[in-house]
């Protein structure tokens, strides 16, 4: 039998409205808040009261420039705005101010993984300024729909790509990176449940060989990386299953429903001349020059891309470790402060990548709440290096002295309560030969190639010295010794 992927290409394109981190709303002093009671942050601008007048929020041009650079897209130097015109409850001046023929962003890239693990760059079309609707919810009574407007007017960028994608895998990989820069430049938290990053996408499928786009179907409304996974994967097999039984594809627009794991429609696809865009009246142009966007690059951090490649490189480290260790630019930072005055970069990944990520799972935290400071972890892995502590005293004794007391000095707590290990060379060969001849026989099997019996000999030796001993000495000394 034929699959889809033999006779079918899918193309997908993506469009993302990232909710941004102002304090106020895009066209009003309104402040943006998430989960204040309904209704409470919003003023005669924002509820498009006759008479009253947008004017800009400064914040929402320098996002997008930021976010522009970030992705190498060509800044607009004359920035308009337009008018969305459609009716809708949520939707309170009965338009959406928006950019139509001006994005301030055009074109740009990001690179992801395809569904192979292959390097695959993914085309922006545009980046544009708008603001929000309102929230409509339709569970909270029976017989009605309640409007919250504290959204209405919050600043958004709309992302749109290329249709670059072919499967569900792509999309989710694309998702996951564009949130990871949103969050590195400050701009958004990124956070899907809170409805501050959405996501829409278009799916049609072509038979191979063919230029032309098949008919495209938009989902909306997915609120989870998994979920557009989920849809994309749904639609493209739907989309085949018309064709192949004769019928056409629909333009239309759906949505996704993830018990049944199946789109379903919403309504017919409304095409963008019966929006009637016309250029906003209440706002004048907007124009960047390239002093100010020189001034915005200049506050980019370094992005994840940069880093991973320094990371792998420089460093030396593992492209899994990197990966990890650039999932947020608060573990980043936190590497980057830890590294610089532990033994080695591999060895203050290792701590990130275990005791810490384990403490910040078990207790639900983020490294920034995170107790140890990077530099006293970085003075618990140079103790570690220097035969003063093992790991296991660094991980079950000493980091957690520290974790209930952050400010104290791990030398000295160690120092306090007897952890420094013993290497004094006279000390642990009377140990070790306390070990040895308690085993006699054992001695024997291990000369006769019963290698796994040193872990008998060591643990010997640390109970005989209350587990202080150094273990790479010890282990020097009994080798020593078995060997003569």
């Amino acid at each position: 039998m034929v699959s889809i992927k033999e006779k079918y290409e899918a193309i997908i394109g993506l469009e993302i409205h990232v909710q941004l981190k102002t304090k106020t709303k895009a066209y009003s002093s309104d402040g943006v808040s998430f989960g204040g009671k309904p209704n409470t942050h919003v003023s005669p601008i924002s509820l498009g009261h006759p008479g009253t007048l947008p004017f800009l929020n400064r914040e929402t041009i320098n996002s997008a420039i930021k976010l522009g650079l970030a992705c190498g897209c060509e800044i607009r130097y004359e920035n308009q705005f337009a008018r969305k015109n459609y009716f809708y409850a949520d939707l309170p001046k009965g338009y959406q101010i928006t950019q139509d023929k001006t994005p301030i962003c055009n074109g740009g890239s990001v690179l992801i993984k395809d569904n192979e693990g292959n390097d695959k760059t993914i085309r922006l079309t545009r980046i544009h300024m708008e603001e929000d609707s309102g929230k409509s919810i339709h569970d909270l009574d029976p017989d009605y729909s309640l409007i919250d407007l504290n959204r209405a007017g919050t600043p958004l960028l709309e992302i749109v790509s290329e249709a670059d994608f072919r499967n569900g895998v792509e999309a989710y990989n694309y998702l996951n990176e564009m949130r990871k820069l949103v969050r590195y430049l400050d701009i958004s938290d990124g956070n899907m449940e809170e409805g501050s990053l959405r996501c829409d996408v278009n799916v049609s499928i072509r038979p191979w060989g063919r230029e032309e786009f098949g008919t495209k179907v938009e989902v909306k409304n997915l609120n989870s990386f998994r979920h557009v996974q989920k849809a994309i994967d749904f639609e493209i097999q739907r989309q085949y299953d018309l064709i192949e039984g004769g019928e056409i594809v629909i333009q239309q627009t759906r949505s996704f429903d993830p018990v049944k794991g199946e789109t379903f429609l919403l309504r017919v696809k409304e095409d963008a001349q019966e929006y009637r865009y016309f250029p906003e009246p209440d706002l004048p142009p907007v124009y960047v020059d390239d002093a100010h966007k020189e001034k915005i690059r200049t506050q980019l951090p370094e992005l994840p891309k940069s880093r991973l490649d320094r990371y792998m490189n420089e460093l030396q480290l593992s492209e899994y470790d990197s990966r990890i260790l650039t999932e947020t630019k608060e573990v980043a930072e936190y590497f980057d402060k830890l590294y610089a005055k532990a033994p080695s970069a591999k060895s203050a990944a290792n701590f990130i990548l275990g005791y810490l990520k384990a403490y910040l799972n078990e207790n639900a935290l983020e490294v920034t709440d995170f107790p140890i400071s990077p530099e006293t972890a970085a003075e618990v892995l140079l103790m570690i290096e220097q035969g003063k502590i093992s790991h296991t005293i660094a991980n079950q004794k000493l980091l957690p002295e520290l974790l209930k007391n952050p400010e104290g000095n791990p030398g000295e707590i160690a120092e306090k309560n007897n952890w420094i290990q013993l290497g004094d060379e006279g000390q642990l060969m009377e140990w070790a030969k306390a070990a040895l001849e308690a085993y006699p026989e054992k001695v024997e099997e291990f000369r006769g190639g019963k290698k796994g019996l040193m872990g008998l000999f060591m643990g010997e030796v640390m109970k005989a010295s209350r587990g202080k001993a150094d273990p790479k000495k010890t282990s020097a000394l009994l080798n020593k010794l078995l060997n003569q």
